[in-house]
């Protein structure tokens, strides 16, 4: 067990990584047309703005949060609040936009399955990668539940020690993963897991920092009329 978590937790992510950084680059390079999300709002609307805007507007807060909560020093934020009220900030806060962002997914889930035209045009790592984020929100919302059982932050210190010697190709990462809860470790490894299948992906246009995405206008779709039906123009 210990060499599973090894790989796991100190080699896979600088593999995820890797693929993740050539394969973004290799697409874009090779295949810059495919760089797209693939929107299928021209095919049916229904549901289609409240669902992206939930799930976009969440993702983009727990993503925040995760950097912030993981890479930030305990020497630094301790300046402003302690190690208990931070993980009660992020179980708020993470709740909050993590069930925004679950419902949001769960429309654009069910209009996917469900919609024959959207399903039509579809591709199975489409509706793959929605069950697995599907799977990782779930996941993440139940670290939750688990972190109610150690409000001390003891458990959160040491995922941030394991991010932090991650991101600086330190040693010793997979320790401080060694004996956390197992939820956490699922957590952790689908999520780099999702790094590494988003070249291969739509989440690849995460490079794109879709934010304009929120306020854009719909896409007005207008019928072509046949000029015989009116007659010619005087």
């Amino acid at each position: 067990m210990n060499y599973l978590n090894q790989f796991a937790f100190q080699l896979y992510p600088y593999i995820a990584m890797a693929v993740f950084f050539i394969g973004s680059w290799a697409r874009f390079d090779r295949s810059m047309y495919t760089w797209r999300t693939g929107s299928s709002q021209l095919l049916s609307s229904r549901g289609m703005r409240l669902g992206s805007n939930l799930f976009h507007v969440g993702i983009l807060v727990v993503l925040g949060g995760h950097l912030v909560g993981l890479l930030t020093p305990h020497s630094v934020y301790t300046l402003v609040i302690s190690a208990p009220q931070k993980q009660l900030l992020a179980m708020v806060v993470g709740g909050v936009f993590g069930a925004m962002c679950l419902v949001g997914l769960g429309i654009l889930l069910v209009r996917r399955l469900t919609n024959p035209r959207v399903r039509a045009t579809g591709t199975v790592g489409d509706t793959l990668i929605l069950i697995l984020l599907l799977v990782q929100l779930l996941l993440g919302l139940y670290t939750i539940v688990i972190s109610t059982h150690h409000m001390d932050g003891s458990e959160m210190i040491l995922l941030a020690d394991w991010a932090q010697h991650i991101v600086t190709f330190r040693a010793g990462a997979a320790g401080f993963i060694l004996n956390v809860d197992w939820v956490y470790k699922a957590h952790l490894f689908l999520g780099m897991t999702l790094f590494l299948l988003a070249p291969f992906t739509r989440l690849v246009h995460v490079w794109s920092i879709p934010v304009s995405y929120l306020w854009r206008p719909y896409q007005v779709v207008r019928r072509r009329q046949a000029a015989w039906r009116y007659g010619p123009r005087a």
